[in-house]
């Protein structure tokens, strides 16, 4: 074992020497697509549910597309033409599901279903001849299959993180088709695995547009404070080709700054400057700067917070200043209407709800959350842990499965690189331990750091027990930020409440400590004793004697219990207390504030008038 550590410590160093010679290469997502011109591709699209793929295979389970002519499956949207012609589909008559939005809430037979659906919808389009179109989608779970006029323009795996293609000469003036085939279907080799404990919602579940852009357009930028020298703000400009020698203003008017810049001969413009003084970003006064990123031929505006985040000792500094982390635990999956987040309204709903526990943090876990709820968390002043699926028990020793996982956890970077309320990279949770999940870990820590150096990178690790004494030692830990586990003390282990404050821990490593799990279930409304499972009363004396236990670690320096709000998952089967439902939380679907959320709160006002 200590053998393998070195060479996946060996590893991560020459990973940062290749990152010290260029950046890490990633995959093709225009940053800030919201802050282009749009086409909105939302709205209802016809479906057809097909779970044999009779669509995409024929009889022979060979696939339509790699025959002679490429064609035959439902991506061609043919109708017969004449009355003698056998087509067995059509997607004219079939029904629609609103976009974005997953399958499973939108139909009641499709509650339950895993498997390969159809999604088809049309619109009109001028073009303009001068400009190039990018056909983005926010996210589609998991796999997904594009078609553009009969023709097919990639696949994408992955349900959380988006992917764009360019389209721009498959379009055609006036009517044009997208088909997308979509599978949710849950696979040993896939990230996530087959295993989780949430709802595998499948479906368009995030915004689809077509995005119009210069030929020479910015495609991609990080304006950032710069770690190791935190009066200067540092960085790139990336065009959407290999263009040298063309000027790109940045353009921050109210710190001072206009500068202009010239791309090198990969299409890029670094850059380093020391502004005069500016307001940095903190939960208590979230500032955020409009940033104008210019060239001869496009324009880009942007809203940007500046500030550091880093460690030392046992503290947790933000700004310089040690902070003690106020989090909690959320899901992407609105309460009170079934299904995944789909407005900005569902979004601002949850994230005020952590404000009304008085937090400063969420994690947002155990996926990539949509972009415009990190943006939220930007404008309303939330510090953010971000997440990659990596869930429990992946095929460790699978090439292609880590190449998922470091695809999606450079993906997620990309996306929030300029978000200054995303402090911490999270790899993975709850994963056991063995040598290959140690080489599979290590390496994703040290792909984070390669893509961005100026955020924690940290993993939501498990504990083990030696009687009363609760035990991390797992060697990942030396290599992540923070000592971030999940315990569960009184209700997975420990007996009941009123005797878990004897445990202690024995924690191997001297750094910030952030529990990024405990808790225990309640339906609201239900009452008995502080031993009666399910009650709010149960629930309430956990969170009592849990903060007591934990208040006797002397590195604490935050959480985030499980979980917000109670959620959906197939495993919570109980008939009469969950009923496919995870009621960990401290609100009930109702918006509801079960009695541990005052014990929560009260805890968390103490921390704020500490610190």
């Amino acid at each position: 074992m200590r053998y393998l550590r070195c060479c996946c410590l060996l590893f991560c160093s020459l990973l940062s020497l290749l990152k010290a010679l260029g950046q890490p290469a990633v995959s093709d997502i225009i940053q800030h697509p919201l802050g282009r011109h749009l086409v909105s591709l939302n709205g209802n699209w016809n479906y057809i549910i097909d779970p044999y793929e009779m669509g995409y295979y024929d009889y022979r389970r060979e696939p339509f597309e790699n025959s002679p002519s490429g064609r035959g499956g439902f991506y061609d949207d043919r109708l017969p033409k004449d009355k003698t012609e056998l087509v067995e589909y059509e997607f004219d008559h079939a029904p629609t599901l609103q976009v974005p939005g997953d399958w499973n809430s939108q139909a009641p037979e499709l509650a339950l279903y895993e498997g390969n659906t159809w999604y088809r919808r049309k619109f009109t389009l001028n073009r303009a001849g001068d400009k190039r179109y990018i056909l983005y989608f926010g996210a589609v779970n998991y796999e997904a299959h594009v078609y553009l006029n009969g023709r097919k323009v990639g696949m994408h795996k992955g349900g959380f993180t988006p992917f764009q293609f360019d389209v721009t000469d498959r379009l055609k003036d006036g009517e044009n088709t997208v088909v997308v085939k979509v599978d949710n279907s849950r696979r040993q080799d896939e990230i996530p695995t087959v295993n989780t404990d949430w709802w595998n919602y499948g479906g368009i579940t995030r915004d689809v547009s077509l995005i119009e852009v210069a030929q020479r357009y910015v495609a991609d930028y990080r304006i950032q404070l710069d770690r190791n020298d935190p009066a200067t703000i540092a960085g790139y400009v990336q065009l959407g080709d290999s263009a040298a020698g063309v000027q790109v203003t940045v353009d921050i008017a109210e710190a001072g700054i206009r500068e202009v810049l010239e791309t090198d001969a990969d299409g890029r413009a670094a850059f380093r400057w020391k502004p005069r003084k500016l307001e940095l970003w903190q939960p208590e006064s979230p500032k955020l700067y409009d940033v104008r990123i210019l060239t001869a031929e496009d324009t880009v505006a942007d809203r940007i917070g500046f500030r550091t985040i880093e460690t030392r000792g046992h503290e947790i500094l933000l700004n310089g200043k040690p902070i003690f982390l106020r989090g909690i635990s959320m899901h992407d999956e609105n309460p009170m209407l079934p299904g995944r987040l789909r407005s900005e309204g569902d979004m601002r709903m949850l994230l005020q709800w952590a404000k009304d526990l008085n937090c400063n943090y969420v994690r947002l876990a155990h996926y990539p959350h949509n972009e415009k709820m990190v943006r939220l968390a930007d404008e309303m002043g939330l510090l953010v842990w971000a997440e990659i699926p990596v869930y429990w028990t992946i095929s460790w020793e699978n090439p292609h499965t880590y190449a998922n996982a470091a695809q999606q956890l450079a993906d997620l970077i990309r996306r929030d690189k300029n978000r200054a309320s995303v402090i911490v990279w999270s790899v993975g949770n709850e994963t056991p331990l063995s040598d290959a999940r140690y080489t599979f870990m290590s390496r994703l820590v040290a792909e984070a750091r390669a893509h961005d150096d100026s955020r924690l990178v940290a993993a939501a690790l498990e504990v083990h027990r030696e009687g009363k004494t609760v035990i991390l030692n797992d060697s990942l830990g030396e290599l992540i930020d923070l000592v971030s586990f999940n315990e569960y003390a009184g209700w997975y282990w420990g007996g009941t409440p009123d005797g878990i404050a004897d445990y202690t821990f024995d924690i191997a490593f001297d750094k910030p400590v952030v529990i990024s799990e405990f808790g225990g279930g309640a339906l609201a409304g239900f009452h008995g004793d502080s031993h009666t499972r399910w009650s709010e009363e149960y629930q309430e004396s956990l969170y009592i004697n849990q903060l007591k236990m934990l208040r006797a670690i002397p590195t604490l320096r935050g959480m985030t219990p499980w979980v917000l709000v109670d959620f959906r998952s197939p495993r919570r089967q109980h008939p009469v207390y969950q009923d496919f439902w995870n009621r960990k939380g401290l609100y009930a679907p109702t918006g509801h504030k079960k009695k541990a959320f005052f014990i929560l709160k009260s805890f968390y006002d103490e921390m704020e008038a500490a610190y």
